[in-house]
């Protein structure tokens, strides 16, 4: 089974960038449709973005135009480029994949922090 790990976050002043890494071992990751989620202290968790199989690409209304999710299969890798990044983008970010209608196991997710 296709196991994913989040990398990538840190602290970042508010205006900035980070790219987030989510890579897959234990199988190929071209045939998955991946999402990005987010859980800010004290919410609950949010879906971000997604990429498909076929490279389509969707966002939540609030990182439109600032975040880019792409996928390289030969690195076994998705990216989330986040830009212009916000205070409230403070979260520990996810990736994940659904497995006949369930996603996998949630992993450690990856912290990014904004400071204003």
């Amino acid at each position: 089974q296709v196991q994913l790990v989040e990398s990538g976050g840190g602290l970042v002043q508010a205006g900035g960038s980070l790219r987030l890494s989510c890579v897959a071992s234990g199988g190929t990751l071209s045939f998955l449709d991946i999402d990005w989620y987010r859980q800010a202290p004290g919410k609950q968790r949010e879906w971000v973005s997604s990429i498909s199989r076929g490279r389509n690409a969707n966002y939540a209304g609030s990182v439109v135009g600032r975040f880019t999710i792409s996928r390289d299969n030969a690195k076994n890798t998705v990216y989330l480029q986040m830009n212009s990044l916000k205070p409230e983008d403070t979260a520990v970010y996810y990736c994940n994949y659904q497995h006949g209608g369930v996603y996998d196991s949630w992993g450690q997710g990856t912290q990014v922090t904004v400071s204003s």
